[in-house]
């Protein structure tokens, strides 16, 4: 008896009927497919805090900038074709800055050509021992240990008075007065730069700006002006209110030269806009570099587990083959499977991911931020993960044949 078209059909499967039986061959193995998960929830943690604790921190760059990098403003001569620098600096620079809105310090520093001469604490040197020093000289207006906050040891700092008389009164750096073994001033030590005697009127412990002031010894410009030949200021230092930097950059060169304000180089503090987004890329490229790499791990890891559990399950695809499954019935089963694991990763991964950036931003005082859509769009990039990994495993399953399955499996 011949049978009909209609009897000789496959048996029809509904999707429904699949997803069972996906369900079910993942609950079969619970402790396999919780260490498969685990591949990608190790992973997309590091994902969603990236993009999470990237825009939290990059937040906080704003309110935490560094008030002394905020407000550092300097100015210098540019350098010529010829390598030299012109010089529209005048003595007055301090005061012609000073007058700026937003301006909480000024004054000018340059570096002093001593034409080699020494700098000692004793007048007679020494046969035993080095007594005499190569050190730094440098002239400053009193406007500049403000702009610089300096901080003295002992002592005091040098005035107005000092440089309109030219008196003879030095400032030692702390590194400076170590060297030349001046520890205290109260019994007036001297120094000596040549044959030139100077007083030391005081000691710097500390700088917020221009360290190399604590190594140096420091004249008034008039001093210097007289005994040196110092022709005028090399640099203007100025320290800004917050949030006048970018103001008064563009505004000192035009006070300092106004004839050619270009001939001036004014090096300002960088926008903090600019530094956030900076942060946020750093970070950015350094946790998705380990995301990446944490979720490839998962991926290698679902699709073989995946492939295993094809190999395990030989006889099974036979005997569905052989009662009417078609190849596209057992490749769903196993990309179903596969999209599963990686879907249930994503969720676990996500949540993770929330509660670490949450736990940070706690544990610094910050305000967590985070994308709405970097929860909700990390199950779907697990489900593209899994069913990636899984297209190998459902394609090698797909294409067995009834008959070879049955016997392998016997």
């Amino acid at each position: 008896m011949r049978l009909s078209a209609r009897s000789r059909r496959r048996p029809h499967l509904h999707a429904r009927d699949l997803l069972d039986e996906c369900v079910a061959s993942l609950l079969a193995r619970p402790g396999r497919s919780a260490l498969t998960v685990l591949g990608t929830v190790v992973g997309m943690p590091a994902l969603v805090t990236t993009l999470g604790l990237s825009k939290t921190a990059g937040n906080q760059i704003v309110s935490r900038f560094d008030a002394l990098a905020a407000t550092d403003i300097t100015v210098v001569p540019k350098v010529g074709g010829s390598g030299r620098a012109f010089s529209p600096l005048t003595w007055d620079a301090e005061a012609r800055v000073g007058r700026l809105n937003g301006v909480a310090a000024a004054g000018t520093l340059s570096e002093v050509d001593v034409k080699g001469e020494l700098v000692a604490a004793v007048p007679v040197q020494d046969p035993q021992g080095q007594t005499r020093f190569s050190l730094p000289v440098k002239a400053a207006s009193p406007g500049l240990y403000r702009a610089v906050r300096a901080r003295l040891e002992t002592g005091r700092f040098l005035d107005a008075g000092h440089s309109a008389r030219a008196d003879r009164t030095v400032l030692l750096g702390a590194a400076a007065a170590e060297r030349l073994r001046v520890e205290r001033v109260d019994d007036q030590p001297a120094i000596f730069i040549g044959d030139r005697l100077y007083t030391v009127a005081g000691i710097v412990a500390d700088v917020g700006r221009q360290a190399s002031l604590l190594s140096a010894v420091i004249l008034p410009e008039g001093t210097a002006r007289r005994d040196f030949g110092l022709g005028g200021p090399a640099s203007v230092q100025v320290e800004s209110d917050i949030g006048a930097a970018e103001l008064i950059a563009q505004q000192v060169a035009t006070a300092l030269s106004p004839s050619d304000p270009a001939l001036l180089k004014v090096t300002a503090p960088p926008e903090p806009r600019r530094a956030k987004a900076n942060v946020q890329s750093d970070l950015n490229a350094l946790f998705l570099l380990l995301g990446g790499v944490s979720l490839l791990v998962g991926a290698i890891g679902i699709g073989n587990v995946t492939l295993v559990s094809v190999m395990e399950r030989i006889g099974e695809i036979g005997l569905r083959r052989a009662l009417g499954a078609g190849r596209w019935h057992i490749a769903f089963q196993f990309l179903a499977e596969s999209t599963a694991l990686g879907v249930i990763g994503g969720i676990l991964g996500a949540s993770a991911g929330t509660l670490v950036i949450v736990g940070i931003a706690a544990s610094r005082s910050w305000t967590p931020v985070l994308e709405p859509w970097v929860p909700l769009w990390a199950p779907a990039l697990g489900g593209a993960i899994g069913l990636m990994s899984g297209l190998y495993p459902a394609s090698r399953a797909a294409a067995m044949e009834p008959v070879e399955s049955l016997r392998s499996a016997m």
